[in-house]
């Protein structure tokens, strides 16, 4: 099993006109859960639950450091109704490695600037739809 530093992490998303960028220079955390629901099918006289699996689910957490650069790619895509295409390689996008693909809505923006430290940003997304996984 081979691991890999986090330090090589590529997330690229889509803009407001649908170009997709590389905003992994101002990224410092992704966190990508992909949970899937479960429906109980526990009935009685069971001494134990009993569950099928049911949807899947995904999100996107971002947080980083603000940049003008950075708040023209996703400011204007907040609220917007068309989905952003986007690709996460936790392992970087040399060819080979894990991609993970989909459309997402961005559901929040945060641009925090405390008086004693750097401006950062976070962005939550919801997914819609599949997610693929493939290599780059």
């Amino acid at each position: 099993m081979a691991f890999v530093h986090g330090k090589s992490a590529v997330f690229k998303l889509d803009d407001s006109g649908g170009t997709l960028r590389d905003i992994s220079a101002y990224l410092d955390d992704i966190s990508f859960p992909q949970p899937v629901e479960t429906a109980e099918t526990t009935t009685f006289g069971a001494s134990s639950k009993t569950y099928i699996v049911g949807l899947k689910d995904s999100t996107v957490s971002l947080s980083g450091k603000w940049d003008s650069t950075f708040d023209g790619y996703v400011a204007p895509a907040l609220g917007q109704s068309a989905t952003l295409s986007f690709e996460y390689g936790p392992a970087g996008s040399t060819g080979g490695n894990v991609k993970y693909s989909g459309e997402a809505i961005i559901t929040s923006y945060d641009v925090s600037a405390p008086i004693g430290d750097v401006v950062t940003v976070s962005v939550e997304l919801q997914v819609t739809g599949a997610v693929t996984r493939g290599t780059w």
